[in-house]
C-alpha cells in the first residue's frame, strides 16, 4: 500500500524527508515533486531498488543519476567534456537533464556495484540531473549515495497522476502539488564539444544556446568606469568581427559583461567613459554597476581585470580560477583607474584597454 503525505500539511518537512530516506535505505522507491515532473527514486546502492527501477521503465534507456549540483556530478563524471560542464555549472540545480559517454575507472560511478551500473546505465551513456526541490535535495543530503530517477514523463505533473499509476508500486508519494513548469525537463545529450537535444522539455533551443556561450568578463573596483569602456568596446569589436548587431551577440554565441571587486549594485556609469565611448557610436549609458559575485565566477569562461591587483584579490579567494582569470594587459602592466586624472586620463586608459581587446579579438575564431 502507498502512502501519500501532503507536504503543505505536514507539521514540518523534515519528518517527511526522514521518512523518504528511511524508505529508500530499506530499498523501496519513493516519488518526489521537481519543478518538472513527480520523478520515482531509489537509491543507488540498492539493487532491489534498482530492479524495481528498471521493471518500471520501458526502454533501455539509462536511468538518471540523481546529483546535488556540478561538484558532485564531476566526481561521478569527471571526464565531462567542457560543454558539458558550462551546461551544468549554467542549469544546475534545474530542469536539465545531461547524457553523456559512461564514466571510466577514475569515477565515483566505477565504485557502484557492476550489477548496479547495469540497471542504471545498460549500454554507454549516461545521465545525470540536479534537481531544483528542497525536499529532493535535502533528502539526498542525508542519504550515503545519490539517487536514482526513472526518466520523467511531462503526464506526471500531480501526485494524482502518479497515484493512479503507481499505487502500490511505491512506497512514498510527497505530495507538493502541481509541478510548477508543466512539462517534464529537456533531456541534453553531449558529445565532445557538441549538444543537442534530445528529449524537448521546459529550457527551450535558444535558451541553451544561451547557456552554451562563451561568456567574458570583465572586471575593475568599481566598475563604473574601466570595465565598463572594456565591456562597450569589446562588445562593438566582436560585434564588428561577426557582422552582427550587438545585441545579437548571445544568438552567436557570446555573452559579454564586466562588474567589479569593491562596486555597489546600480551605479552609472563615469560620464568621461560615457562621453569617449559615445564618440565612437558606443552607448554605454544604460549601464548598471554590480558587484562581482561567486555565480558570475563560476559562469564566467574568460575573465579579464584590470590590475594585477584585481587578479590577485579573486586567485585569493579563488584559486581554481587560475586558467580563467587573466590580466587585460598581456604585458603584465597595470590598466590605472582613471578617476580624478581628468579627461585626457581617461582617453588613454580608454585607447589602452582597446588596444589589449584588439588582441583578444584577434585570437577568436569565427566559424
Amino acid at each position: 500500500m502507498t502512502e501519500r503525505i501532503n507536504l503543505k500539511q505536514s507539521d514540518d518537512p523534515r519528518d517527511v524527508i526522514h521518512l523518504a530516506v528511511q524508505h529508500l535505505a530499506n530499498g523501496e522507491l519513493v516519488a518526489f515533486p521537481t519543478a518538472t515532473a513527480y520523478v520515482i527514486a531509489g537509491q543507488s546502492l540498492s539493487s532491489s531498488a534498482m530492479t524495481k527501477l528498471r521493471s518500471l521503465s520501458n526502454t533501455e534507456e539509462p536511468l538518471v543519476l540523481c546529483v546535488k549540483g556540478f561538484d558532485e556530478g564531476l566526481d561521478y563524471l569527471p571526464e565531462m567534456p567542457a560543454i558539458g560542464r558550462k551546461l551544468a555549472k549554467r542549469c544546475w540545480p534545474g530542469p536539465v537533464i545531461l547524457e553523456l559517454n559512461r564514466p571510466g575507472n577514475e569515477s565515483l560511478f566505477s565504485h557502484i556495484p557492476e550489477d548496479i551500473q547495469a540497471q542504471i546505465s545498460p549500454g554507454t551513456q549516461i545521465r545525470l540531473r540536479a534537481p531544483a526541490h528542497e525536499i529532493i535535495f535535502q533528502t539526498m543530503r542525508l542519504s550515503p549515495a545519490p539517487l536514482v530517477l526513472l526518466n520523467e514523463q511531462p503526464k506526471y505533473q500531480t501526485a494524482d497522476s502518479i497515484m493512479a499509476d503507481f499505487d502500490g508500486q511505491v512506497a512514498l508519494i510527497i505530495d507538493d502539488g502541481p509541478s510548477r513548469f508543466g512539462d517534464q525537463s529537456t533531456i541534453v545529450s553531449i558529445s565532445d564539444e557538441d549538444w543537442k537535444i534530445q528529449e524537448p522539455g521546459v529550457v527551450t533551443e535558444t535558451t541553451l544556446k544561451r547557456l552554451s556561450s562563451e561568456i567574458y568578463m570583465f572586471v575593475c573596483t568599481g566598475n563604473t568606469c574601466r570595465s565598463p569602456m572594456a565591456e562597450g568596446l569589446f562588445r562593438k569589436l566582436l560585434s564588428d568581427k561577426l557582422g552582427c548587431l550587438e545585441d545579437d551577440l548571445a544568438d552567436r554565441g557570446f555573452i559579454v559583461g564586466s562588474a567589479g571587486l569593491a562596486a555597489a549594485l546600480g551605479a552609472p556609469p563615469s560620464p568621461e567613459g560615457v562621453t569617449i565611448l559615445a564618440e565612437e557610436g558606443i552607448d554605454i549609458r544604460s549601464h548598471e554597476s554590480q558587484p562581482l559575485t561567486e555565480r558570475l565566477l563560476d559562469q564566467s569562461d574568460h575573465l579579464y581585470t584590470m590590475t594585477q591587483g584585481h587578479r590577485l584579490a579573486i586567485l585569493a579567494e579563488r584559486p581554481d580560477l587560475e586558467e580563467t582569470v587573466k590580466l587585460l594587459s598581456p604585458e603584465g602592466h597595470d590598466i590605472s583607474d582613471p578617476i580624478g586624472g581628468g579627461f585626457q586620463c581617461y582617453v588613454d586608459c580608454k585607447k589602452e584597454i582597446e588596444k589589449h581587446l584588439k588582441s583578444i579579438i584577434a585570437q577568436i575564431n569565427v566559424p
